[in-house]
């Protein structure tokens, strides 16, 4: 499987490869690139768009893009569970933080 999502470093974008290498697929690839090619990118190369705006594994329904992608693809250990409680305090603590959530 190849995923893509916006480059530079944010609790998502780290937790989400971690998830999917460890639980989907140990030969994921994944595409860091600027916000505005992510959907380019990801129809040109067949890839899996997460934790960018209108992903299906994004921050939809109040969850972020790690109980987006447990979700997805029915990922329903209780660790795992408990993990995606951290991610999502730390991604949408983060969001805040920077001001983004008054753009909602």
């Amino acid at each position: 499987m190849r995923f893509v999502t916006r480059k530079n470093a944010a609790v998502d974008r780290i937790a989400c490869p971690w998830l999917i290498r460890r639980f989907l697929d140990k030969e994921a690839e994944f595409l860091y690139v600027d916000p505005q090619e992510v959907a380019r990118v990801a129809r040109e190369k067949d890839a899996v768009p997460f934790d960018v705006d209108g992903a299906e594994l994004g921050h939809v329904d109040g969850r972020c893009s790690f109980e987006s992608i447990l979700l997805k693809y029915g990922l329903d250990d209780p660790a795992l569970g408990r993990l995606a409680r951290i991610v999502h305090g730390a991604a949408l603590y983060a969001w805040c933080r920077e001001g983004l959530a008054s753009e909602v």
